[in-house]
């Protein structure tokens, strides 16, 4: 497949994932089918082509969204190869932090605190940014099952519709410590950093929204550690750093997804490899084929709509929703 066909395939794919954004949806599919704009999009570098960091850039300078693909053409078009919207794609990456993963995570932190004795987790989320995603101890979790509502904790509230016989936890999880990495950390005391994830919100999730700022609140009382570094190179060090702290779980989610195929297999055996020696346990939320070693270990599919596995030390336990709206425990 050609390039420009590669390119043309990922917008629409992009397109289908982005059900729930009417803009998105209609933006990246006609992007798909517009030879113009997909000849400005492959003059960027290979990584920087990806709808989410492209139509972000867009909006931070000025496209409304929602809006009419219209506008958005015009300004691509109209930004040449100096542009504003240029230099924000080539400066930027993409580094949601949604915290409403957190309850899609929460069941696979209580299982590893389990077989520790409920000890206290040290934290190490890989692709941190601004590392948000690093306080499951702060939050109230509602996951709204057929057999009723589980609710625990104190905090900003996070819900999830839950099927299958997920182990949903009767506390949140105690954390010793919290640290992350990151090629590019966020900086949540910034207001360009603000700006710039508020930006990757997708437009119509005015609850996602709401709930970032809920977050940057948590994580400006107690900022995280995150380190700028590179996941493939740095992590051991980082685990064995963290173990003075307790029972070490690397995180991730929608992270693997921005390393090329080299680099995903790679991070795939470095993570079962520290598994492997007891250095730490891994848990994993990525589009199902993102990492297909895990996704491969299901015991059965998912529904369709759980775009997202979750794994835990390599092995798929469910599917999830990729903003953390849903959870299908795996039988």
């Amino acid at each position: 497949m050609e390039h420009g066909q590669e390119l043309a395939e990922e917008y629409r794919e992009f397109a289908a994932q982005a059900a729930d954004s009417a803009t998105f949806m209609a933006w990246s599919a006609a992007v798909a089918d517009d030879a113009e704009v997909l000849d400005w999009l492959a003059t960027l570098p290979r990584a920087k082509q990806q709808p989410n960091l492209v139509l972000a850039a867009a909006r931070l300078h000025g496209v409304p969204a929602p809006g009419p693909y219209a506008a958005l053409r015009e300004a691509l078009l109209a930004d040449g190869s100096d542009g504003p919207i240029r230099a924000t794609v080539l400066e930027r990456s993409t580094q949601t932090n949604e915290v409403g993963r957190l309850a899609t995570l929460a069941p696979a932190f209580a299982i590893v605190a389990a077989q520790h004795d409920d000890a206290p987790l040290s934290l190490l989320e890989v692709g941190a940014s601004a590392g948000l995603c690093l306080y499951p101890d702060r939050y109230t979790y509602r996951w709204r099952t057929e057999g009723g509502d589980v609710v625990v904790g104190t905090g900003p509230g996070l819900a999830c519709d839950v099927t299958g016989p997920a182990p949903l936890p009767q506390r949140v999880p105690r954390v010793a410590a919290r640290r992350g990495i990151d090629l590019n950390p966020l900086d949540v005391t910034s207001p360009d950093d603000v700006a710039w994830l508020e930006t990757l919100v997708w437009p119509e999730h005015d609850d996602r929204r709401a709930r970032l700022r809920a977050a940057l609140e948590v994580a400006r009382a107690d900022p995280p550690h995150v380190v700028a570094g590179d996941l493939l190179t740095e992590l051991p060090q980082l685990v064995e750093e963290a173990a003075a702290d307790g029972p070490v779980v690397v995180l991730h989610s929608a992270v693997i997804a921005y390393l090329d195929d080299h680099q995903r297999v790679a991070f795939d055996e470095l993570a079962r490899g520290l598994v492997a020696d007891g250095a730490c346990h891994w848990v994993s939320n990525e589009s199902s084929r993102v990492l297909p070693s895990i996704t491969a270990t299901a015991s059965s599919p998912g529904p369709e709509r759980h775009a997202f596995v979750l794994g835990l030390d390599g092995q798929a336990v469910a599917g999830a929703h990729g903003h953390g709206r849903t959870l299908h425990w795996l039988a």
